[in-house]
């Protein structure tokens, strides 16, 4: 039909009234079984469509989650919009996704938009550059579901999940020092986002516990492919070069061993790298990637669960949960 059909044009087809298509549509009990199947069948002859926006007003929902992340192109991130996702469609909703593309400012305007469109709770990841927190503190205040997940500020009255960052870089740089190496460099995110600050923590006790001091001067604040090109040349052709690489993130590990190779130095012969993330990436590289595997996918259906809970839950008062996904070790021939 070229134009909307409503229930009042079922109503008239049927010769009933418009109350009793609505409650029909609606399986009221009150409605006979048999009025139900007639109108449900002329609204599937018709094409009717029920107005979301009216459905909406009704009942308070616009069955939309709000979902801001740093970068969609990133591995991990494209992963964790499955999980997220996933659990959305399991629950009849549909899902908005933003990207701050490492920008506080769009970061903003991100929240601002999926609150102007009333999304029903908000997933979020924060920027690197994100310090000030008075647009999540915003979100909170107008008791709209919140759940910070992979990059989180501490202190805040909201549910979180998050990596066990810590135990997969003490792993990851405990496996270094078991295949030989002495002198380990790290490449971290900024200590002012919580994976830096748990990475870091963990790369200094792996080598404190195995009676190896730390050496600032082997602390790189990088954590991208393309700054891991620039500062790696430089460290790679010193006297005293490290034996033994553990980078934030995947891409940043192949940026050393791009470079690596392009100086001929042998990979895992004289340096060994550890990624972060376990990419598809780190599988096709030659040689293959040893990287602490995040679980994105868990990550994303676990974030969404909490956020269901709490919106289901929207009037009570709770005590914020924390969920920590397990990582785990990939081992490949870096190693």
């Amino acid at each position: 039909m070229g134009y909307q059909v409503t229930i009042k044009n079922i109503a008239e087809k049927l010769g009933v009234s418009i109350s009793t298509v609505s409650r029909a549509l609606s399986d009221h009990p009150d409605i006979s079984s048999k009025t139900k199947k007639a109108v449900k069948e002329l609204a599937d002859v018709l094409g009717y469509k029920p107005n979301q926006v009216a459905l909406n007003l009704k009942y308070q929902s616009t069955k939309t989650l709000g979902l801001v992340i740093p970068e969609i192109m990133h591995n991990y991130f494209s992963t964790v919009i499955s999980g997220v996702e996933d659990i959305a469609y399991d629950n009849d909703y549909s899902v908005v996704i933003c990207q701050s593309n490492e920008s506080y400012k769009r970061e903003v305007v991100n929240i601002q938009t999926l609150l102007s469109n009333r999304v029903d709770g908000i997933l979020v990841s924060l920027s690197k550059e994100t310090k000030d927190i008075s647009h999540i503190k915003k979100i909170i205040n107008n008791k709209i579901p919140i759940v910070l997940f992979d990059r989180i500020i501490d202190d805040l009255n909201v549910d979180v999940v998050t990596n066990d960052d810590y135990k997969g870089a003490y792993t990851a740089v405990n496996h270094l020092i078991v295949k030989g190496c002495k002198r380990i460099a790290i490449y971290t995110a900024s200590e002012h986002l919580s994976i830096g600050k748990n990475r870091l923590s963990g790369y200094k006790d792996a080598l404190c516990d195995n009676n190896i001091t730390v050496d600032e001067s082997l602390i790189f604040y990088c954590d991208t492919y393309l700054d891991s090109m620039k500062i790696t040349a430089s460290i790679l052709k010193r006297v005293d070069r490290p034996d033994g690489f553990f980078a934030v993130n995947d891409m940043t590990a192949i940026g050393i061993m791009m470079t690596a190779k392009a100086l001929e130095i042998k990979i895992p012969e004289e340096i060994k790298i550890i990624g972060f993330e376990n990419s598809i990436s780190a599988g096709i590289t030659s040689p293959g990637l040893t990287s602490v595997d995040q679980f994105g996918y868990e990550v994303g259906k676990e974030a969404t669960k909490l956020l269901f809970k709490r919106i289901k839950n929207k009037q009570n008062e709770f005590l914020p949960e924390k969920r920590c996904i397990k990582t785990k070790l990939v081992l490949r021939n870096s190693t």
